[in-house]
């Protein structure tokens, strides 16, 4: 959640989700190819809806556009390993090391 400040004071302000169909509408790749994608661990859900379906936040469509332009010249195993070090370099060390252990 981010916040936003005004002259009455800070208030936080909600995140958007987006469901596959969403992305679907906006992006050039199938429902399912996210889906694909997801399992494959190339794009993560952020949330998931009582009834089931997979909620994605805004991250998406960057992770997307950053696997298109990896896809031309790289394998899908090949772009996993590549994100996975991505995601894993931006976090503190502690976190790493636990998450190699899992």
């Amino acid at each position: 959640m981010i916040d936003a400040q005004t002259k009455v004071g800070t208030f936080p302000i909600p995140r958007k989700l987006y469901r596959i169909g969403d992305i679907v509408r906006w992006t050039a790749f199938s429902r399912q190819t996210i889906h694909n994608y997801t399992v494959m661990g190339l794009i993560r859900e952020a949330e998931w809806t009582e009834g089931g379906h997979r909620l994605y936040d805004e991250s998406v469509f960057a992770d997307l556009a950053r696997i298109a332009e990896l896809k031309k010249t790289r394998s899908l195993s090949e772009i996993r390993r590549i994100l996975q070090k991505e995601r894993t370099a931006g976090r503190p060390p502690g976190r790493r090391r636990r998450q190699r252990m899992n």
